[in-house]
Formats: C-alpha cells, sequence, structure tokens
C-alpha cells in the first residue's frame, strides 16, 4: 500500500533527489598555492621537454650546414685541382742542399810527444812540486792531456813563453782526429788562445816552434771525407741518407782557419791560391744542410778569409772564386744559396755576392757575355706563354738582384739600372695574380717589391 502510484513515477517533481553522501570540502589559501606550484613544475617541464627538441633539431640542422659545406668545399677543391691540371703535371722542385762530404777515412794515430825533449815538462819533472804530482815519464800520455783540458798547458806556456814543437803538433793533431770532444775543444782553445796573443802587429807573446801549413789543414778534410771534386749538378744525394756526415772534429777546422786568417800580420800560413781555395770550400759547407748548426762559425770564417787578401789581391781573387763556384753549382736553389750565404756586412762580402750571382748568370746564359747580354734576354722573355718556366725565371730575378744591387759601380750603370728595371716592371704587368703555375706568384710579388722599395 506504500508503493508510490504509476503516476507518481512518472512525475519529476515527485521524484525525491538523491542524497549526496559526500561533505563539500573548503579550499585554503595552500591548496591553492600546492596547486599553483604544480601548474608551474608541468609548464617547466613541458619547457625543458620543447628546448630539447628544439636543440637536437638545431643540431641536426648544424651538421646538415657542415655536410653542405664541406661538399661545397670538396667540389672546389676539385675544381681547382681539375684547372691546375690544365696547366700540366707540375713538376717536383728540390730544396737547395748537396751533400760536400763522402765516406771518411780512418783517423791518424795521435802520437804523444818525448817528454825527454820537451825542457819545459822537463822542468816541472825537476821541480820540487813534482813530490806531489808525482809526474812519471812513462805517464807523459794523461798527464799532458789533463794539462790541455784544464787549461794549465796554455798557461805554462806563456809562463815559459816558448811552445816547443812536439807539444804544438801534439795539440794540433788532438784538435783535429782525436775522437774526445772535450780534447778536441781544449787543443781549439790552445792554439786560438796562441794565435791571438801579443799585439795585432807584433809577433806572439810566445814563441812557437811550429805552426801547421795548409797541406796539413787540406790534409785533414781530405781525411773528413770532403769532395774536393764537387758539382752540385751531378745527382743530388738524400739529404737523410746515412753517409756519417762531417765529423765532429770540423767546428775546430773551422775555427782553426778563422783565427789563422786573422793573423796574417804576425804569420801568414796560406798563400794567395790557398785563400782562394778555402773561401771556395767554405762556400760548399754552406751548400749542406747538415751544416746549418755551424752557420755562425761559418759566417765568421768567411768574412776572416776574405779580409785575409790584400787589396791588390782580392779584385782577381774575387773573380777566381766566382768563376770557381758558378761552374761548380746547377741552376736551381743550390746557385742561389750560394749568393746568399755571403752576407753583405762588408764591401768585400757584397763584391763577392755580387760577383758569383754575375758569373752564374753567365753560366746559365751560355750565349751571354757580357750584363746587357743577360739582361735583353731576360726583357724577350714571354711571361704569358704556357711554356715560360716560372722557376729559372724566379732564379734569374734573384741571382740578377744580387748582381746589381750588391754592386754599387754595376748598380750605378744607367744601361744597366734601365734595362733591369724594364724587366721588373714586364714581371711585376704581365703576370696575372690569377697565374696558378709553379713560381708565377713568386716571381711577380719579388719584382714588385724590387721595383718600388729597393730600385
Amino acid at each position: 500500500m506504500d508503493d508510490p502510484l504509476d503516476f507518481e513515477l512518472q512525475d519529476d517533481l515527485l521524484v525525491p533527489l538523491p542524497i549526496n553522501k559526500k561533505r563539500k570540502k573548503v579550499i585554503g589559501l595552500d591548496d591553492l598555492l600546492n596547486e599553483h606550484y604544480k601548474e608551474q613544475e608541468k609548464l617547466a617541464e613541458k619547457q625543458k621537454k620543447q628546448a630539447k627538441k628544439k636543440a637536437k633539431a638545431n643540431e641536426k640542422k648544424k651538421y646538415d650546414d657542415e655536410d653542405r659545406k664541406e661538399a661545397h668545399l670538396n667540389r672546389l677543391v676539385e675544381k681547382c685541382h681539375n684547372q691546375l691540371k690544365a696547366f700540366g703535371e707540375e713538376n717536383e722542385i728540390p730544396v737547395w742542399g748537396v751533400e760536400v762530404f763522402g765516406e771518411q777515412k780512418p783517423f791518424p794515430r795521435l802520437d804523444f810527444p818525448d817528454l825527454g825533449s820537451c825542457n819545459f815538462i822537463q822542468s816541472f819533472l825537476n821541480n820540487r812540486l813534482n813530490s806531489v804530482v808525482e809526474l812519471a815519464a812513462d805517464k807523459g800520455d794523461s798527464f799532458l792531456e789533463g794539462l790541455l783540458v784544464n787549461g794549465w798547458l796554455s798557461k805554462l806556456a806563456f809562463l815559459s813563453g816558448h811552445v816547443e814543437k812536439p807539444v804544438a803538433l801534439w795539440a794540433f793533431n788532438s784538435m783535429l782526429y782525436s775522437s774526445k770532444e772535450e780534447l778536441q775543444n781544449s787543443s781549439s782553445d790552445f792554439w786560438c788562445e796562441i794565435l791571438s796573443s801579443g799585439n795585432e802587429a807584433d809577433q806572439f807573446s810566445v814563441k812557437v816552434d811550429w805552426f801547421p801549413e795548409y797541406k796539413d789543414l787540406r790534409s785533414a778534410l781530405d781525411t773528413y771525407g770532403f769532395l774536393f771534386k764537387f758539382s752540385s749538378s751531378a745527382a743530388h744525394e738524400s739529404s737523410d741518407s746515412n753517409n756519417g756526415g762531417p765529423p765532429q772534429n770540423i767546428r775546430a777546422w773551422i775555427r782553426f782557419v778563422t783565427y789563422c786568417c786573422r793573423i796574417k800580420s804576425k804569420k801568414a800560413i796560406l798563400s794567395t791560391i790557398e785563400a782562394e781555395e778555402i773561401v771556395e770550400i767554405i762556400i760548399c759547407m754552406f751548400l749542406d744542410r747538415r751544416f746549418q748548426g755551424l752557420l755562425v762559425l761559418l759566417y765568421d770564417c768567411l768574412q776572416a778569409v776574405v779580409d785575409y787578401f790584400t787589396d791588390q789581391e782580392w779584385c782577381s781573387s774575387c773573380e777566381n772564386v766566382a768563376k770557381f763556384i758558378a761552374c761548380r753549382v746547377s741552376e736551381d736553389l743550390n746557385c742561389i744559396r750560394t749568393v746568399e750565404c755571403v752576407s753583405e756586412d762588408s764591401s768585400r762580402c757584397r763584391q763577392l755576392r755580387s760577383a758569383i750571382a754575375y758569373q752564374t748568370m753567365l753560366f746559365c746564359f751560355d750565349g751571354a757575355n757580357n750584363g746587357e747580354e743577360i739582361l735583353k734576354s731576360l726583357d724577350a722573355i714571354n711571361l704569358k706563354h704556357k711554356s715560360c718556366d716560372f722557376f729559372k725565371l724566379y732564379i734569374h730575378l734573384v741571382l740578377a738582384k744580387n748582381w746589381i744591387l750588391s754592386n754599387n759601380s754595376v748598380e750605378d750603370n744607367e744601361v744597366i739600372h734601365e734595362m733591369f728595371c724594364s724587366f721588373l716592371r714586364n714581371c711585376s704587368t704581365f703576370i696575372s695574380p690569377t697565374d696558378l703555375r709553379s713560381y708565377a706568384s713568386e716571381v711577380r710579388h719579388k719584382a714588385s717589391y724590387l721595383l718600388n722599395f729597393s730600385v
């Protein structure tokens, strides 16, 4: 009876509302802050993911750009390579350098002097101080070496005022043939002290019973394996060959020659012809790349030998040396090396530099008889023709520059000067900056520099 009637079920207004058993929660300020912080974290996380995604896209784009640039560069290199091929295959240009020392001979045996024949050593043996040293005649070799290495041999020589022949000869041979570096240096110091003693125009401070001659110096070079028949036009040997090279004693040899040339007023050890040969030998040593650590010694020695000649001797000797060098050096970078190894610090060296360059150019231009014919041949070169050898032209340009600008008498010659300027103008004007042939840019730049700053 209590059940609702059918029409009551169809009436929405009569249907009772459902009872909401959940209680409404009161929202506080802390809840709002927490909700705000959660939203901020979600937003930050979303931005972080987007930044990572963007960074990956940028990195991929960067790699793609680099790949495109690399591909573009490869195409450019290939294009340049093909353009270079259009000029023909470039010949390999060797660097300067010739080995002027061959196989060494065995060094001679060092004979120690007889102590009984040396007065100052005998006086030391008879001195009461010998009771402390206890020197015996059979220990003369170690005793002399000790005196030499410790510098006492030269002090005893200056105190006694005398260097006897056995001691002088032994010290000379020790300098040139000893395998002990300390003994070489000490022997060299001993002789240099003796040679540099006294006044310039006076005698030595000590009396020296024996002086070496040029044959002794030449014999040492022969033992070292120096090639006196040297010619760079022959087949070049590799600079890396294990030929042994110059011995350690060559330092002492160069130093001794330097001092010998500085004492001409006291003792003339070299004749004019021998001094000429020394100049030729030193210039040849400049061609050996293994001597680059001795350049200072070589420069000093060359200057000393050049100053050894008298004014009357030098004119003919300079030309003789220049002809000797010119006919033995091939038309490559070695002939430039022989010119530029001669310094410009003195008038004689500049004259020698000019003479070597001139004689070398005469040798290169076989039909030329004088400087004007050389410059006419240079001026007639067709710089735009494909057959133009810019490497040889560069060599001729450097040689002409040293020949003319290192000699005041040649530079003041108006005809030579004008012809040289014409040649420089041709090189700086008719060689295109885009000419890719070997040494074309070097010739153009050097000619422009000489034309604007030197001539």
